[in-house]
């Protein structure tokens, strides 16, 4: 019965948070974030990460980065692919390039500080949609180039990954052509299931006599597209992400996105916004207080001007540029599961995973503030969801 208590504060605390960050003039988001720091092992430690609370985090970033996809101006991102690449591009070189310096500055070995660089190249944009959301701008050009660089990034770092382990021998059996293949696998079923596979089977599940067919079909197809961007090597929130932009292209797409969004902001969000905040511990951090605060600085600096460097060099103006780099800003659940998976494999020294953890959970606290100091203004709709 545990659970039912945790979820109570996680729903409680995240609207009240949310609600108060409004009133400061900071997104809902930032609030959020900073419940779950509060109720977790470094203040409160009312609520635990692990078991249901990780699988309904999951759930609740899929859903998150689905209703993404069906608000995404499809148009709007294939007209701006050259902006999301050179940002996807620049803004994995000079994290790289930072990550690895700070290593090599702090003493440690080059295969560490090379992991380092491929930790701090990741990027996850799921708390940059619901800031755009809340601020009438993700199908603006500067969200829709957010959107298409955090795909390619996921690409780019998945394989920089790959070829990291293969090469400093870490005993994984990876194949990069493989990989490659996987990849390309990915966006070949996923643009043709979408194009062909989704209309058919919305128009086949909708008419079913039951309780919610259509939203219950639009959650079939998310978590099919899910689980087959994850047996691929990709991420999950990039199979949810394209199945959400394939619904959007049918008739279905109002009904979907009115019926999903109680089901997600309801439940299944904060606790994914909690479970971000329960990954902070100061437990072991006086020795290397210096360390944390410098890849945490890297971290954000080098994002912030890869992104920016990408976005001007492809027309944006100055301030377009800082709100792109913003956004490309956050490492998320991609760093921490990249950098799980370097301490599995031996690349990672354990001392060191809790300061990685908490420059992961800065970037994303920082993230939302940012947005909204660079964004242009406009009539916004933010609601605390």
């Amino acid at each position: 019965m545990q659970f039912i208590f945790e979820l109570m504060l996680i729903i409680l605390f995240t609207k009240l948070a949310g609600d108060l960050s409004v009133r400061l003039g900071q997104p809902a988001v930032l609030g959020k974030l900073i419940a779950g720091i509060a109720l977790g092992p470094a203040v409160l430690g009312w609520v635990a990460q692990g078991g249901f609370i990780e699988d309904a985090a999951e759930i609740g970033v899929l859903l998150l980065m689905f209703i993404a996809g069906l608000e995404t101006d499809l148009d709007q991102m294939k007209r701006n692919w050259q902006s999301a690449f050179a940002v996807a591009v620049a803004g994995i070189i000079l994290p790289f390039a930072g990550g690895y310096g700070t290593g090599i500055a702090f003493g440690l070995s080059d295969s560490f500080s090379l992991f380092l660089g491929v930790v701090l190249s990741a990027t996850s944009v799921s708390i940059s949609v619901q800031v755009l959301k809340d601020m009438n701008k993700l199908n603006s050009r500067e969200g829709t180039t957010i959107l298409g660089a955090a795909v390619l990034d996921d690409v780019l770092v998945v394989i920089l990954l790959a070829v990291m382990m293969s090469a400093l021998g870490t005993g994984a059996d990876v194949s990069i052509g493989a990989l490659i293949g996987k990849k390309a696998l990915f966006f070949a079923v996923t643009i043709a299931a979408g194009w062909f596979v989704v209309p058919k089977v919305m128009k086949w599940l909708a008419p079913l006599r039951v309780t919610e067919a259509v939203v219950s079909a639009a959650l079939v197809i998310c978590f099919a597209f899910a689980y087959f961007a994850e047996s691929l090597q990709m991420a999950g929130i990039i199979g949810a992400f394209a199945a959400g932009i394939a619904i959007a292209q049918t008739g279905f797409k109002q009904t979907v996105e009115e019926k999903i969004e109680p089901i997600a902001y309801s439940l299944f969000v904060p606790v994914f916004f909690v479970s971000i905040g329960l990954n902070v511990s100061f437990v072991g951090l006086s020795e290397q207080w210096l360390f944390m605060i410098a890849i945490t600085v890297v971290a954000c600096v080098t994002k912030l001007a890869g992104g920016w460097l990408g976005a001007r060099a492809t027309g944006f103006d100055g301030r377009s540029s800082l709100a792109i780099g913003a956004g490309m800003i956050s490492r998320g659940e991609v760093a921490l599961i990249i950098a799980a998976a370097g301490l599995q494999g031996g690349l990672l020294m354990p001392e060191y995973f809790t300061s990685i953890v908490i420059a992961v959970i800065v970037t994303t606290l920082v993230t939302p503030p940012l947005l909204k100091l660079f964004v242009k203004d406009e009539p916004s709709r933010q609601i605390n969801l």
